[in-house]
């Protein structure tokens, strides 16, 4: 898996305070953004984080780039509506020779099943190319392509939703992939925006599970914003 931020708005923080601000200034947005020192900023953000005026947060926003992760992730990415997804096709892009595919560890340490798993890719994949000499549209062949299919996607997310995704997907309890997959976007993420993104992650960072009788009964430690 290889997750790269492409973009990000600029001084995200600033941004996000200059919006907050405008609410209750008598001046434009321009001239309070280009006026307002760090430590009113760090004032206002501190405001905004601890009151849930949290329609400020989607006037910045993160665009990352993703390859490598099975389509078994993307498919629980895109669950998050809030948020604008391009996809590589299994539509227009025909796979030629082996079709790379994502192995979980827990197949991958059991030589029996991890031999089950690429007999089944193989047989998968062999059918495929065998429909697509057959000249069945790749549109049509690739429904025999697996879940385990590697695939990339490039994601945009505000700040409101990005938090969101973070607190759902950080969590132990998320599956395994698309929690690595958070837990980098976070890291790239967390340097942009340090104020912001300080207690970013699963929910028990900030205080207590949310999943009741659910829990994973392994808290992240706790963070405080500073």
């Amino acid at each position: 898996m290889h997750v790269e931020l492409l973009y990000h708005t600029p001084d995200p923080e600033c941004a996000i305070a200059t919006a907050a601000r405008l609410c209750y200034a008598p001046v434009g947005a321009a001239e309070l953004m280009e006026t307002m020192p760090p430590e009113r900023v760090k004032s206002v953000l501190t405001t905004i984080m601890s009151s849930g005026h949290f329609s400020t947060l989607e006037h910045a926003s993160y665009t990352f780039a993703i390859d490598g992760v099975s389509r078994a992730l993307t498919h629980q990415l895109v669950r998050h509506r809030i948020a604008s997804f391009n996809q590589q096709s299994q539509r227009y892009v025909k796979f030629k020779g082996e079709v790379s595919v994502v192995k979980p560890e827990s197949v991958a340490a059991n030589a029996e099943a991890s031999a089950k798993f690429d007999e089944a890719i193989q047989a998968a994949v062999d059918a495929y190319h065998a429909l697509l000499e057959a000249g069945v549209p790749a549109e049509d062949a690739r429904y025999l392509l697996p879940n385990a299919a590697e695939s990339k996607i490039v994601v945009t997310m505000n700040v409101r939703e990005l938090l969101h995704f973070f607190s759902l997907r950080c969590c132990n309890r998320a599956q395994w992939e698309i929690r690595d997959m958070a837990h980098r976007m976070l890291e790239l993420a967390r340097p942009t925006a340090p104020f912001i993104f300080a207690d970013a992650g699963a929910p028990c960072v900030r205080g207590a599970c949310p999943e009741g009788k659910m829990t994973c009964g392994n808290p992240y430690p706790k963070v405080t914003r500073e």
